[in-house]
């Protein structure tokens, strides 16, 4: 990665934007030659330079890969549209090796966050209670005051 100036002219004159009192350096990185100018998120086997082979790729190679990835496509295509299996064992299977990935992406509480949780909700619980039985009580009188005994 190189800094260079924005400007084309900066860096024949010597100038360094002192009395401006800007900087406008930008990152430059240099890119291989094979290498496309924008990811196109297919990822590529890249041959090592140290093992003697080609690195660059001629046209007739990667319209053959591109055909051999079109295959697979297709084949992958073909499975999906038959569907999931029908074995319930399999089925069972799938679905505890998905729970027990899920129990594993699970930030457990420690002692003192599950001791604070449950006192919480005990007191929560304690005062719902203590309301509900309240109302009960409350409208219960009610009831006979406006009916009588």
């Amino acid at each position: 990665m190189t800094d260079e100036l924005d400007r084309p002219d900066a860096a024949a004159d010597g100038d360094s934007d002192a009395e401006s009192g800007s900087s406008s350096r930008t990152a430059v990185v240099s890119r291989q030659v094979g290498d496309p100018l924008r990811p196109t998120g297919k990822r590529s086997r890249r041959r090592g330079a140290g093992d003697g082979a080609d690195v660059e790729s001629t046209a007739t190679e990667l319209d053959a890969e591109d055909a051999a990835d079109a295959e697979k496509a297709k084949k992958k295509a073909k499975k999906k549209a038959e569907g999931p299996s029908r074995n319930p064992f399999v089925f069972v299977l799938n679905f505890l090796k998905q729970v027990v990935g899920e129990l594993r992406k699970v930030i457990w509480p420690n002692r003192k966050q599950m001791v604070t949780y449950t006192a919480v909700v005990l007191a929560f619980l304690v005062f719902m209670v203590a309301l509900v039985a309240g109302a009960d009580f409350g409208f219960a009188r009610l009831v006979l005051l406006v009916f009588g005994e």
